[in-house]
C-alpha cells in the first residue's frame, strides 16, 4: 500500500486522482467525481482498496465545498480550480463513504491491521459529518409542567 498518511490525498492512488483531475477539462471534472463516488457507493461485492481510496479523495473534495468543511489542503491534492459540485455528490460522497468503511471493504480491513486505523476511520467519520450532519438529540419533553 503507497500511503504515507491518513490524510485523503495521502496515497499513491489519491495523488494519481488528483493529477488525473487536474488534467481532465474543466468541464469533465465534476463527472471524474461522480465516477469516483459512484464506483464505491455501487460496489455490490468487495470494494478494491484503489476505488475507495479514490472515493475517499472525491468525498473530500465534495466535503470541502460544504460551509462547514476544511479546504483540502494536501501537496498531493490537485491544484486546478474545481468546479461548484451539485448538492447530490453529497449524498453519494456519504454512500460512498459508508462503503469505504464497511466489512467488504479492503481498505478497511488494511487500516484495522494498523496503528493509525482508529485516526482513519475518526477522519473518515469527520468527513462524512460535513456532508451529513448528525441529527442533534432532541430534549426530552418535560412532563407536570
Amino acid at each position: 500500500m503507497g500511503t504515507w498518511d491518513i490524510g485523503p490525498f495521502d496515497n499513491d492512488t489519491a495523488a494519481d486522482f488528483a493529477g488525473d483531475l487536474d488534467e481532465a477539462a474543466v468541464e469533465e471534472r465534476e463527472p471524474v467525481i461522480r465516477r469516483a463516488l459512484k464506483g464505491a457507493a455501487d460496489a455490490t461485492d468487495f470494494l478494491e482498496t484503489p476505488d475507495a481510496e479514490r472515493a475517499v479523495a472525491a468525498a473530500a473534495l465534495v466535503a470541502a465545498q460544504h460551509p462547514d468543511g476544511v479546504p483540502t489542503s494536501s501537496n498531493y491534492g490537485p491544484s486546478e480550480p474545481l468546479p461548484e459540485f451539485p448538492a447530490d455528490l453529497r449524498t453519494l460522497a456519504v454512500e460512498a463513504l459508508d462503503q469505504v468503511v464497511a466489512e467488504l471493504s479492503e481498505l478497511a480491513e488494511l487500516w484495522n491491521d494498523v496503528a493509525e486505523g482508529r485516526r482513519w476511520r475518526q477522519d473518515i467519520t469527520r468527513l462524512r459529518d460535513v456532508l451529513d450532519p448528525p441529527t442533534p438529540p432532541q430534549d426530552a419533553p418535560l412532563f407536570g409542567i
